[in-house]
């Protein structure tokens, strides 16, 4: 940009140019600003992942956990690798990647339950560690809303289904590994918990379209 032209003697006296506007400062308001959200950030050693979601093909917002990695290592490795996708496909070739899975099952008053991988029927689905693997511990309890947890067929069953708790569910505790909990998205989580359902079966398809780790 050109200087300005020197002043010239006038009657008047000399005014120097004024001087340049400070730059514009936008303050960033919105989906991280929770105090929960704030308090898990500053934990030691957790993880922090997040699901996007659609019903009936329209995207409606993102589900956030914060999973206890020093609790569960090896449970917490296995869902944060499912999100990002990271390790491929399994030896039976099925892709090791939340996205395009459903969430399948919606338990009133209990729980939503996704991530079969395999065939999005709840009947199947894979770790990264083989078909199967261990419960790590149950010592994280089932004592609030939007506690995240292994689906399983019983003991040391753990594959790729996850459940998250619509309200305190200590009836599963000790028998499915809790791992996490949601931080963000409370409104997603209700809104999956209002889709009609048949059978506990969504009437509309609720759809993983994005997952990932939050901070990547």
């Amino acid at each position: 940009m050109a200087s300005p032209p020197p002043c010239r003697p006038r009657s008047a006296p000399c005014r120097s140019p004024p001087p340049p506007e400070p730059p514009l400062r936008v303050k960033v308001v919105g989906l991280f600003t929770s105090s929960s959200f704030q308090r898990a950030k500053s934990a030691a050693e957790h993880d922090f992942v997040f699901l996007d979601i659609s019903i009936d093909f329209h995207p409606i917002g993102r589900l956030i956990f914060e999973l206890y990695s020093d609790a569960c290592p090896k449970t917490c490795r296995n869902f944060q690798f499912l999100c990002t996708g990271k390790v491929g496909y399994s030896q039976s070739g099925i892709k090791l990647h939340y996205v395009g899975s459903v969430i399948h099952r919606v338990v009133p008053n209990g729980w939503i339950q996704g991530g079969d991988i395999a065939y999005g029927k709840g009947d199947d689905g894979e770790s990264i560690y083989g078909p199967t693997f261990e419960d790590e511990n149950f010592s994280i309890p089932h004592n609030k809303r939007g506690v995240l947890g292994m689906a399983n067929k019983g003991r040391h069953s753990n594959g790729s289904q996850f459940y998250i708790t619509l309200q305190p569910t200590p009836y599963l505790d000790k028998k499915y590994v809790a791992f996490g909990q949601l931080i963000e998205g409370t409104e997603v989580l209700q809104r999956l918990e209002l889709v009609p359902t048949e059978n506990e079966r969504p009437k509309l398809r609720c759809i993983i379209i994005d997952s990932g780790d939050l901070y990547a």
